[in-house]
């Protein structure tokens, strides 16, 4: 039994001092500021604002030209529309970038821009500072849990990446075009943060981005996944579920969040989900050399999951300082995917993107990282 605690305690709230951010607002809750602190201001005011904050994603409010300069005047005495800072950007050899963001509050934080076949970029977001969860191969897990993110600083993750594509540059479509809640921290443990966020990403006055080109990950929070299976987010929004292992013991030492929800409780609440008609249930399953790699693994995974309209992503681990494990040999990564296919399963292997940066997964923890091997290009297709 691990000895790590399943779910940690932040170590602070999200700071809430000095004026609020209106980017942290939805079109309800601007409008509904904007009524209290910007008197006779007309009903439209509130659209424009949107349109300023998350569209033209404007530094301050002086450059809000439609806006009288008297309400302009009487907002920047009220309210704030600060960002994240960039502390550094990070290229790989293969396209990826991270952005290493920093916070009011002096938090670090990491986002990723992927390439996606010259089609744009998928950028992978983060939702906490740290992590309130404790898995065993993830490198995020050993900064422990400092605190959630605003929504503010999770959408300006996405704006921050936009400006950064808009600079030009990189040799692939600057656009993102998928957005992955697969960075820092667990994303259905920072719920309500996280659902706004996605409100106002979606928005076509904002950033305009498909729901449907969004999933949310989650390493097993299962009341939290019982809520989204009810919320019409649901609908539209993808759910990928981090399972990494096909029996209690091994999820439980791997995976602490098993001894709160064990594997079968986890795919119970995943079978709640209203299926999609477009979107598949995606498992994540980082392949550990000589912990879950095995023959019978893959049997096993069949019958944990056979039943379920899903598609499993196998991700041969990824190393770094922080983990224990190794990662399985090409061969044997080949014939765990071969058994997968054989069973029956939609099975793929994610090849590492940005590893020579600490970007791929499992791999943020503010820092470089070192290059961690390379997977056949020929197990690397994606669905």
């Amino acid at each position: 039994m691990s000895q790590l605690v399943a779910i940690r305690g932040p170590a602070r709230g999200i700071p809430k001092e000095g004026p609020p951010n209106l980017r942290d607002l939805d079109r309800d809750g601007l409008a509904a500021w904007l009524s209290n602190h910007l008197e006779g201001a007309p009903r439209h005011r509130a659209g424009q604002l949107f349109r300023w904050l998350h569209g033209r994603r404007v530094p301050d409010f002086s450059a809000m030209s439609d806006v009288p300069a008297a309400d302009r005047a009487r907002l920047a005495a009220q309210a704030s529309l600060r960002r994240l800072d960039v502390g550094a950007v990070l290229h790989a050899r293969d396209g990826t970038r991270k952005l290493r963001l920093v916070t009011a509050d002096g938090q670090s934080i990491e986002s990723v821009l992927i390439p996606n076949d010259e089609r744009g970029y998928t950028q992978c977001v983060s939702s906490q500072v740290g992590c309130a969860l404790t898995c065993r191969f993830c490198a995020t897990a050993s900064l422990g849990f400092q605190r959630n993110l605003a929504t503010w600083e999770i959408v300006d993750q996405v704006y921050q990446a936009q400006d950064l594509l808009a600079q030009g540059g990189g040799e692939y479509a600057p656009r993102i075009t998928n957005i992955v809640f697969m960075g820092m921290g667990e994303p259905l443990h920072n719920y309500n943060q996280v659902r706004r966020a996605i409100e106002l990403l979606t928005d076509p006055d904002g950033a305009g981005l498909a729901a449907r080109r969004i999933t949310i990950s989650s390493s097993g929070l299962v009341p939290a996944i019982e809520r989204f299976a009810g919320d019409p987010l649901a609908k539209e929004v993808g759910l990928a579920i981090s399972l990494n292992a096909t029996t209690d013991a091994v999820r439980d030492e791997v995976m602490p969040i098993n001894t709160r929800w064990n594997i079968a409780a986890l795919l119970a609440a995943v079978r709640s989900v209203p299926p999609h008609r477009r979107r598949y249930v995606t498992f994540e399953y980082v392949l550990l050399a000589g912990v879950n790699d095995s023959d019978d693994d893959v049997r096993r995974l069949a019958a944990l999951v056979g039943d379920i309209r899903c598609q499993i992503n196998l991700i041969p681990f990824n190393p770094h300082p922080h983990a224990p494990y190794g990662r399985p040999s090409a061969a044997r990564v080949r014939r765990f995917l071969d058994l997968c296919r054989a069973a029956g399963l939609r099975a793929y292997v994610r090849t590492p993107r940005g590893d020579d940066i600490g970007a791929a997964c499992g791999q943020l923890a503010l820092s470089g990282g070192q290059p961690s091997g390379h997977v056949p290009s020929d197990m690397s297709q994606t669905p």
